[in-house]
């Protein structure tokens, strides 16, 4: 393993990415996905250092938690997102889809105004939504984020899911058709998005870019064909869904992973069962696990901040969301402690496959007609 100092920076070369200590006087190490340093308390007592991965792609640098920002909206995003920056957050996770752009956006210029920092100090994260998943549509919905989040250019802008719809122009919502299945747009063509998604890296509009939700063939199929490589997957994974088998395939292929729902997404249980009549089942307890609650116990710590370490003692990167300002704290406070490798096996133990996957889609009624629909074998049957 290469090991090189850089001033306050201890860099250790990795298969899927780079990780970066963002530690100063103090002797931290990284060794078999394992943070270690006699000094952790300056890494989340310091607003500014939290650890991040070196993407494949020049020198573009990851923080390896971030706030995510799905379903929430003006005010309590906007409270969210003002709570993480006094916290120590500087990786934020967004979409077009999730109308909220404009709303982060609003936070942001206020903070840069106020001096308490630039715009080199963040990570921010965008994605091309479903109904623009087409070569000709990249640009314009870039170019409509950016506009929205008040920025001259993102950090990362992925490919929010690979399949796509037709939408309605005038407000970007997906069609339907008379029986309630989704207008899909069956001729997208992944490759062809994905060269003009490598040109807006080109133009300076966006600093690196990659995928969402995509199944190990298409992120293959995509990299194959790529003059500019995927950076970074983003899918959901937790304790039930572990993604074993594409994290390997990440790792061979230098594309760092980050974990959407890495708590089991507990505060959607009523948004779905409301909106999409999925049953309260569809959302595991994970954090109530027996397993998760003597390792909270052992380690002094609450079931959140266990599972998030878990992922991250393996270099996943975790955007869990919270409007909470205690969760928003304790959720970034995770290099304190590490797990021993028989703990981390305990939670390796609880992997569930597919059958502990919580986002399926099946919501876009009709969906899995779609070719580039990725998880196949599931049933429409929400």
């Amino acid at each position: 393993m290469r090991l090189i100092s850089v001033k306050s920076l201890t860099v250790f070369g990795k298969n899927n990415g780079t990780l970066i200590e963002a530690v100063s006087n103090s002797s931290t190490t990284f060794h078999n996905g394992t943070f270690c340093t006699s000094s952790l308390e300056k890494i989340h007592n310091n607003s500014s250092r939290v650890p991040y991965i070196k993407l494949s792609c020049g020198n573009v640098q990851m923080p390896i938690v971030g706030l995510g920002t799905w379903k929430a909206q003006r005010d309590e995003v906007q409270n969210a997102i003002n709570v993480a920056l006094e916290k120590g957050y500087r990786h934020f996770d967004t979409a077009f889809n999730y109308n909220n752009e404009e709303d982060i956006g609003d936070v942001l210029k206020k903070w840069f105004d106020s001096g308490k920092g630039k715009r080199e100090d963040l990570f921010i994260t965008t994605k091309l939504p479903n109904c623009g998943n087409r070569p000709k549509d990249v640009e314009r919905f870039l170019k409509m984020s950016l506009d929205r989040l008040k920025l001259s250019y993102v950090d990362l802008y992925l490919i929010h899911m690979p399949f796509s719809f037709f939408c309605n122009e005038s407000n970007f919502t997906p069609l339907t058709n008379e029986d309630g299945t989704f207008c899909l747009d069956v001729n997208n063509d992944l490759i062809g998005t994905w060269k003009v998604m490598e040109q807006q890296v080109k133009n300076g509009l966006t600093r690196a870019i990659g995928l969402s939700n995509f199944n190990a063939e298409q992120v293959q199929r995509v990299y194959d064909s790529a003059e500019i490589k995927p950076t970074v997957l983003q899918v959901e994974m937790h304790a039930y869904l572990q993604q074993k088998e594409l994290r390997e395939l990440c790792k061979k292929l230098n594309i760092a992973v980050t974990a959407y729902s890495p708590l089991g997404s507990p505060g959607a249980n009523t948004h779905f069962s409301t909106k999409y009549n999925y049953s309260l089942a569809d959302f595991p307890d994970i954090l109530g696990h027996p397993t998760v609650k003597e390792l909270a116990e052992k380690y002094k710590k609450s079931a959140g901040q266990v599972l998030l370490r878990h992922l991250i003692q393996q270099d996943v990167i975790v955007i869990p969301k919270s409007a909470n300002p205690d969760r928003i704290k304790s959720n970034i406070d995770l290099f304190d402690f590490e797990l021993s490798a028989d703990d981390v096996e305990k939670l390796n133990a609880l992997d569930k496959g597919e059958q502990g996957r919580i986002f399926d889609f099946l919501f876009f009624k009709g969906v899995t007609k779609h070719p580039e629909y990725p998880f196949k074998g599931r049933e429409e049957e929400k």
